[in-house]
C-alpha cells in the first residue's frame, strides 16, 4: 500500500511538473521568482524519483523519496533564484536586439548575427561587441556556471560551408567572452549550421531569425 501511495505522489508530481514547465499555469509569469518556485518543484520531482530508485524495504522507500524531494527542492531553488536574478540584470544591462530566455535551468541569450557579423565573415564588428562583453562581466559575477555559444545559420548556400561558418562565429563571441576573464574551461564553442532554425526558411523574415548566436549559461550542479 505504501509503495502504491509513493507511486502515485510521484506520478501527480511529474504531471504537475509537465504542466509547470509546458504551459506556466502553476506560476504567475510576472512573477520575478517564478523559475526559482519552477526550479524547486522540478527538483522535488526529480530529488524524490532519485531517492524512491535507491530502494531498501517500504519505509526506507518511503524515508528515502522525501528527503530526496527535500533535497531536490532546496538544490532546484538555488538554481532557479540564480537564474531569475542573472536574468533580471542581464535584461537592465544589454541592449533591445538581444533576447533571454529563461527555461529554469538555463538561460539562452540570442543574438542576431546580421548585427555581429558581415555577410559572410566571421569577423565580430568592433562597434558591437559590447553587449557580448556585458555577458562576459555577468559570467564572471556568476562563476558556477559553464557556457555553450552555438552559432546558426539560414539554409541559403552549401550546407558544409554555412556549418563551417556557425562554427567560426561561435568561435568568434566566445573568444571575446575569453577576452573578458571567463575562463576557457567554462567555454564550449559550437557550430550548428543550418540544422536548427527556429523559423521558416522560406521567408526573409524567417532566415533572418534563424541566423543567431545563442549564448547558453548551464548553472553547474
Amino acid at each position: 500500500m505504501i509503495r502504491a501511495r509513493t507511486s502515485i505522489l510521484l506520478s501527480l508530481a511529474a504531471a504537475m511538473t509537465l504542466s509547470a514547465c509546458s504551459e506556466g499555469q502553476m506560476f504567475d509569469e510576472n512573477d520575478p521568482n517564478r523559475q526559482a518556485k519552477q526550479g524547486a518543484l522540478i527538483g522535488a520531482v526529480g530529488g524524490a524519483v532519485a531517492g524512491r530508485l535507491i530502494g531498501g524495504n517500504n519505509n526506507d522507500t518511503v524515508k528515502n523519496t522525501l528527503v530526496g524531494a527535500a533535497a531536490g527542492a532546496a538544490l532546484g531553488g538555488v538554481i532557479g533564484n540564480q537564474l531569475d536574478k542573472q536574468e533580471a540584470e542581464l535584461r537592465q544591462q544589454l541592449g533591445n536586439n538581444v533576447a533571454i530566455t529563461n527555461t529554469g535551468d538555463r538561460l539562452i541569450v540570442t543574438m542576431p548575427q546580421d548585427i555581429l557579423f558581415a555577410t559572410d565573415s566571421a569577423a565580430l564588428r568592433s562597434d558591437l561587441q559590447a553587449d557580448i562583453r556585458t555577458v562576459g562581466r555577468s559570467l564572471l559575477d556568476y562563476p558556477n556556471t559553464t557556457v555553450q555559444v552555438l552559432g546558426h545559420t539560414d539554409s541559403d548556400g552549401d550546407a558544409g560551408y554555412n556549418l563551417d561558418l556557425s562554427k567560426r562565429r561561435a568561435q568568434a563571441v566566445a573568444s571575446l567572452l575569453i577576452s573578458e576573464g571567463v575562463p576557457s574551461s567554462r567555454v564550449q564553442a559550437i557550430g550548428r549550421g543550418e540544422d536548427q532554425p527556429v523559423a521558416s526558411n522560406l521567408t526573409a523574415e524567417g532566415k533572418q531569425q534563424n541566423r543567431r548566436v545563442e549564448i547558453v549559461i548551464l548553472p553547474n550542479a
